[in-house]
């Protein structure tokens, strides 16, 4: 993801459609990492979405002292989210409540009602997978290969030396889960 520096520097100084495009911007992005590190069939979907959501208020709430620039300022969202996420986290610790997941109905003739199960499963899978790798390592695979960050921005977000550094996580995460696909089968 890349953020323009003059729509940035509008949204700064608090222009109104420019902060608009800014957070429609970020959304996709925020969410599809909130989802990554929060969704799984323990909890409820909402929970991803009320974190991107929360998220995107602290970006908004944090733009008017925002002056390190357009390089440094997706770095800078996902460090929120990545403080939002361990909120929900928290938050999630507090609730006795075992949630049930509950399928939305689809509109006439879109998707087979084996769709929500077979994303459910998809999901299950995955979390499986990221749980086998060291904490660094999964964020280093949900940025990179999930959210879609550079090596770069990877490294902005998790504090790491450099891109090299991310580059190599990310390989041996990967060597990691290769090794773990071929001696078992996710459940």
């Amino acid at each position: 993801m890349w953020v323009d520096g003059a729509l940035l520097a509008s949204a700064v100084s608090g222009d109104r459609a420019a902060t608009g495009a800014l957070l429609g911007l970020l959304h996709p992005g925020v969410l599809q990492y909130c989802r990554a590190r929060l969704g799984d069939r323990w909890h409820r979907d909402s929970d991803a979405d009320d974190c991107a959501q929360e998220v995107l208020i602290g970006v908004l709430g944090a733009l008017p002292g925002y002056r390190h620039g357009a390089g440094k300022f997706v770095g800078f969202v996902y460090g929120v989210a990545a403080h939002k996420v361990v909120d929900t986290y928290r938050r999630r610790g507090a609730d006795v409540s075992v949630p049930v997941p509950a399928f939305a109905p689809e509109p006439a003739g879109h998707q087979e009602p084996l769709h929500h199960v077979e994303d459910l499963e998809w999901r299950q899978r995955l979390h499986h997978l990221l749980a086998l790798l060291a904490p660094q390592q999964r964020d280093v695979v949900v940025l990179r290969v999930m959210v879609g960050l550079s090596a770069q921005d990877t490294a902005a977000v998790l504090g790491v030396a450099s891109p090299g550094a991310v580059r190599v996580s990310q390989h041996r995460a990967l060597t990691s889960l290769r090794r773990h696909l071929a001696a078992a089968p996710v459940p």
